[in-house]
């Protein structure tokens, strides 16, 4: 399954990057409500890098390992579930240039549900709704933060914290 979000940030794509990259981020741009815990990793989003997450799915908690798998500082990031709720979750990040001097955010997500036809049949559906809920934050939280800094060069997200 594909699931793909693409918005518009007026700050360039290597602000818009920074951002993402900045320590604290990944909590930063967690909805409010979404019961996330920060086990381990969170300060870098190189190759090779892990992020681990206690994740709350109905009444059940589960770890979520996470491994940073590309990264074009500027462009682009991308993360692999190496353990989690998902039989596969591959999340690539871009920024790009809109011509205007703004960022397109796209993130795009290729995943399967656990179950495999049973679980595209029974939570598909649920699971698209809430990273559609998810993404539409994040987006929105990214354009109010970056906005509110007034940031317009990498180094000033560096400045702001």
């Amino acid at each position: 399954m594909r699931f793909v979000k693409e918005s518009r940030v007026a700050a360039p794509p290597a602000v818009v990057f920074a951002f993402h990259e900045a320590p604290g981020a990944l909590l930063r741009l967690t909805p409010p409500g979404e019961r996330v815990e920060l086990i381990q990793g969170g300060n870098s989003i190189r190759p090779g890098s892990r992020v681990v997450l206690s994740v709350r799915i109905g009444p059940f908690r589960t770890r979520w390992v996470a491994e940073h798998t590309e990264y074009e500082p500027g462009h682009l990031f991308a993360d692999l579930q190496v353990e989690g709720p998902f039989a596969s979750w591959y999340h690539r990040h871009l920024f790009l240039d809109d011509g205007s001097g703004g960022t397109v955010l796209r993130d795009e997500i290729d995943f399967q549900p656990p179950f495999g036809l049973l679980g595209r049949i029974l939570a598909g559906r649920l699971i698209v709704r809430k990273l559609h809920k998810m993404f539409d934050y994040r987006h929105e939280t990214t354009r109010v933060l970056v906005g509110s800094l007034g940031l317009s060069a990498p180094c000033a997200m560096r400045e702001h914290q």
